[in-house]
């Protein structure tokens, strides 16, 4: 069972909670205002820097734009040797795709908690079918993105227990790969309106 500290109370962190608690892990929501915050049954809530300071895994689940507040909130010193997903979507006031083509959101994240072991994770599924990794009987596949192998293949795992396929996607680099493919799921979605109950699959001979 792993400690898992999910920072945000936003749909993304909810649906992340869900699935982890049927896992069986522990899970404990940071938030600017524990005392209000919604948090699943099973869960705590903490301020953002004891949220961190408590997981072993932590999970940023807040809006873009609001990342480097969140790390200043909590110190980058806080985060030092964690398992730090980044599940963010980088998108900009415009509603286009913020930062790309020689960096991503994930990468400016590391720069932002240096000795933080930073994996990009979740972004490319829609936040409907985090809980379960599944649309109906159809499970979804999951790319997981970063430089350090032990902490990415702990993510890896949570992953798996919630029920998602999920793959190595390769180096923290490849983050920005995996940034556009999910604004791409929410151009499908809702303007080109197929509906949230869409998702990725990695089909292998």
């Amino acid at each position: 069972m792993a400690r898992v500290a999910i920072l945000g109370t936003g749909n993304v962190g909810q649906a992340i909670a869900k699935g982890l608690l049927r896992a069986k892990h522990d899970v404990r929501f940071g938030s600017r205002n524990p005392a209000r915050a919604r948090v699943q049954q099973g869960a705590q809530a903490a301020s953002l820097k004891e949220a961190a300071v408590w997981g072993e895994v932590v999970v940023l689940a807040v809006p873009f734009h609001a990342v480097k507040e969140t790390v200043l909130a909590i110190g980058p010193a806080s985060l030092k040797g964690k398992v730090l997903v980044d599940a963010t979507n980088v998108i900009g006031p415009s509603g286009d795709l913020a930062v790309g083509f020689t960096t991503s959101g994930a990468e400016e994240l590391a720069k932002l908690t240096p000795g933080a072991r930073v994996v990009k994770a979740f972004n490319t599924v829609l936040a409907q079918n985090m809980a379960t990794g599944k649309i109906g009987n159809e499970q979804l596949t999951l790319f997981v993105a970063g430089d350090d192998l032990t902490a990415k293949e702990a993510v890896l795992s949570l992953a798996r227990d919630i029920g998602f396929d999920s793959v190595d996607a390769g180096p923290l680099r490849c983050a920005r790969y995996l940034e556009p493919m999910a604004m791409e799921q929410i151009t499908l979605a809702y303007l080109l309106k197929m509906g949230p109950s869409i998702g990725f699959r990695l089909a292998r001979a």
